[in-house]
């Protein structure tokens, strides 16, 4: 091979070189694109997840609290209500053995 042929050849090394570089230059620019993409995207879901999606979760568990509450004093009242009923009960069956009492008073004074 001769200089010249040598040359040549290196200079079309150089110039399919040159070509890949472009095309690697071309596809950074592109992957540079879509990492801003990206990033605006990552931004915009940091941004949801921070005002909408836990302020909703806070807000859904103070409620849940409320209704807990709610709940526990409404346990409350229906335990007191339990008691009630048996005291009533107990009340009901203490009348009926009294006036069952002043029945077998008033036949012995009659």
């Amino acid at each position: 091979m001769t200089d010249r042929e040598l040359l040549e050849a290196l200079f079309h090394d150089m110039q399919t070189m040159k070509d890949d570089m472009q095309t690697m230059k071309d596809d950074i620019q592109v992957m540079k694109g879509q990492i801003q993409t990206l990033d605006q995207k990552v931004t915009k879901v940091e941004l949801t997840l921070e005002n909408d999606t836990n302020r909703n979760i806070q807000i859904l568990a103070e409620n849940h609290i409320n209704l807990v509450d709610k709940l526990n004093q409404a346990i409350r009242v229906q335990d007191k209500s339990i008691l009630y009923e048996v005291q009533v009960s107990g009340l009901k069956m203490k009348v009926d053995q009294l006036e069952r009492e002043i029945a077998d008073i008033k036949t012995k004074i009659a």
